[in-house]
């Protein structure tokens, strides 16, 4: 069975309300008119795990069109998968033209570190990335500049996410936020006195008197209650 069929037989439609909701794709919402078949994401992954070596790019091409949420995100974790074992930029030349059909916070976040973080990881130009955070058409393409830095974080490198997060840092959108400030507590946790550098200054007022409150918050989150406090209220 073809992972678009396989994908398709396993739609549950109990699932689709509640599904509809959390990825509010109600009007007016972020996620608006998308359309979901009522698959969580451990059973995609289970029916990728099942169809990755046999789908072609032809077939790629036929899920990440699709109307359908599900079906898009198990055509991007069948890329991660793909490239995971193959390193075939042809994976990365596919994703990066269908940058349109990635949506949703989690078709970002489930595939954009693997992909794009992994090929950029081993010393090439990361100057994509930025362009993605500065000039992304949507809020997603700029959410995938930031959140495709967690493969740098993971191996030690932090320049390029304070780098990015200084693009975002005066971002309207409460996704970027979220994400800017996530990505900001992972770089932390490998060295909090790099993230506190970066809070602290700037050329005008320090960076955490200037950014939203929601990305201070998921900035900060892992430090010390006390500490945390200070940056809460301003007095550091």
């Amino acid at each position: 069975m073809s992972l678009y069929d396989a994908m398709l037989a396993a739609a549950d439609p109990l699932q689709v309300p509640g599904l509809s909701r959390f990825f509010k794709s109600g009007p007016g919402q972020y996620g608006e008119g998308d359309k979901f078949l009522g698959i969580k994401v451990p059973v995609t992954r289970s029916i990728v795990k099942a169809c990755w070596r046999e789908a072609d790019f032809a077939e790629l091409e036929r899920c990440i069109c699709s109307e359908y949420h599900e079906v898009r995100l198990a055509a991007l974790l069948t890329l991660v998968e793909i490239f995971k074992h193959t390193k075939d930029t042809r994976c990365i030349d596919f994703y990066l033209s269908h940058t349109d059909r990635i949506n949703n916070w989690d078709l970002v976040d489930l595939s954009c570190y693997p992909l794009l973080g992994e090929w950029l990881l081993p010393q090439k130009d990361r100057s994509l990335l930025y362009n993605l955070a500065r000039n992304g058409r949507t809020i997603w393409e700029q959410r995938i500049g930031i959140v495709s830095t967690m493969t740098f974080i993971r191996h030690g490198q932090l320049q390029d996410t304070f780098a990015i997060a200084d693009i975002l840092l005066h971002h309207p959108h409460d996704l970027i936020h979220k994400a800017v400030g996530w990505l900001l507590r992972e770089a932390g946790k490998r060295d909090r006195a790099a993230l506190e550098a970066w809070l602290c200054h700037s050329e005008s007022l320090p960076r955490y008197l200037q950014m939203p409150r929601t990305m201070l918050r998921y900035a900060i989150e892992r430090f010390p209650e006390e500490l945390r406090q200070r940056y809460l209220q301003s007095t550091i």
